[in-house]
């Protein structure tokens, strides 16, 4: 799919002949291009409690009593962050994004970036989606054991690796006009399980 995409913006590129609207389709390339990897997760909290030094001693039988108590909301807030690397020989641009993140197969949040990335050629930038979501409404309407685990990976806890499927659907400028990809980008990368 991803290939079909390319040669698609490839043919178009070579077809058109205003120069903002090849260099919108150019970079539009790039970034369907681009190698995506995941770095990091920073600025972690549950249910209002600051995680993003890790768990201490005292935390740790806090968190379990959240995760397996019966609260009627249990936030998790965090920064997932990925490299974006443009192996490209021009800039990569987007200036926005879509996003679904699931992990083991369970959806676990949708949203959307309004930020510009612009990626020089040759160069690794960081990709940061802020995400909220509520693990008890997770729980209501899947396993609340497998969403356990998942928070567990997140705090660095779990006993199994998760695996996570990112899709990410850019927005581009051709000329001055936002124009949004018809497909997403793939990304996919495994975490947790004592690592």
């Amino acid at each position: 799919m991803k290939k079909r995409i390319i040669a698609l913006l490839f043919v178009v590129i070579t077809l058109i002949g205003c120069n903002s609207i090849q260099q919108g389709l150019s970079s539009t390339y790039n970034l369907i291009n681009c190698e995506y990897n995941y770095k990091s997760i920073t600025g972690l909290s549950i249910s209002g409690m600051n995680l993003s030094n890790g768990l201490s001693l005292t935390s740790i039988p806090k968190v379990t009593s959240i995760l397996n108590g019966s609260a009627s909301s249990i936030p998790l807030d965090f920064v997932l962050n990925l490299d974006v690397k443009n192996p490209n020989q021009s800039a990569a641009i987007m200036n926005g994004l879509q996003y679904i993140i699931s992990i083991d197969d369970i959806q676990f949040t949708t949203g959307a970036l309004n930020q510009t990335l612009n990626i020089s050629a040759g160069q690794t930038q960081t990709l940061p989606l802020t995400i909220g979501v509520d693990l008890a409404s997770l729980m209501k309407n899947n396993s609340k054991d497998a969403v356990t685990e998942i928070a567990k990976n997140f705090l660095g806890i779990g006993s199994k690796k998760s695996n996570v499927k990112l899709q990410l659907k850019p927005t581009f400028n051709v000329g001055n006009v936002p124009v949004t990809s018809p497909v997403y980008i793939p990304v996919s990368f495994t975490f947790g399980g004592g690592k």
